[in-house]
C-alpha cells in the first residue's frame, strides 16, 4: 500500500465531492441534506485555504481516497486558536489507515499553526469508528447533544470531543 498524505488542489476537487457525496447521500456523519457539486466544494476548499487552515488529501496508489480540513469553530475573536477537524475516507476505504494518516497530519499542521485546541463534532454515537479514531489521537469526549439534527427521518444526536494541540493551554498563542 503506497499511501501519500500531502495537500489538497484543486485538481482533487472531483474526488473530493465524490467522496462527500456518499456522506451526504447515504449516511449521517454530515448534517447536508443535499449534495453540493464540484464548483460548491471548490469555494469551501478556497475558503479554508484562505482562512490560513490546512486541507489535505490521502492518496493511495495514485488515487484520491480520503481528506481532511481544519476551519474555524466559531466565529468570534476569542476563538481563533480553536479548530474544528473534518475527515472523510471513501466509502469501502475504511479500516486501511487512511483516517489516522489524514488526522496524524492535520493535527501536526494545526499545530504549526500555533493553534492550541482541535473540536471533533462527530454526528452520532453510533459513528463509532470516528470516535475511536479521535481517542486514538488522545481527544476525549466533551458531551453529546441529543436530537440536535433531523436526517434521513430520524432526530440524531451529536458528540463533541476535543483535544490540546501543540502547549494547549499551557501558555498564552504568539502575538499576531
Amino acid at each position: 500500500m503506497n499511501l501519500v498524505v500531502r495537500d489538497a488542489t484543486e485538481a482533487d476537487i472531483h474526488a473530493i465531492a465524490a467522496i462527500y457525496a456518499v456522506e451526504v447521500r447515504d449516511f449521517v456523519n454530515t448534517y447536508e441534506y443535499d449534495v453540493p457539486d464540484a464548483a460548491e466544494m471548490l469555494r469551501r476548499m478556497r475558503a479554508v485555504l484562505a482562512g490560513g487552515y490546512p486541507y489535505l488529501t490521502a492518496e493511495l496508489d495514485g488515487e484520491v481516497v480520503g481528506y481532511a480540513y481544519a476551519s474555524g469553530f466559531r466565529s468570534r475573536a476569542a476563538y481563533h486558536w480553536v479548530v474544528e477537524n473534518s475527515v472523510y475516507v471513501a466509502a469501502g476505504m475504511q479500516g486501511r489507515g487512511i483516517g489516522a494518516a489524514l488526522l496524524e497530519k492535520l493535527i501536526a499542521e494545526c499545530e504549526a499553526r500555533d493553534f492550541r485546541q482541535m473540536i471533533a463534532v462527530i454526528g452520532e454515537p453510533t459513528n463509532t469508528a470516528s470516535i475511536r479514531l479521535h481517542e486514538r489521537f488522545g481527544f476525549r469526549h466533551i458531551g453529546t447533544f441529543p436530537g440536535i439534527a433531523w436526517k434521513q427521518q430520524r432526530w440524531l444526536d451529536t458528540v463533541f470531543m476535543q483535544r490540546a494541540l501543540g502547549e494547549g493551554t499551557d501558555t498564552g498563542p504568539s502575538p499576531g
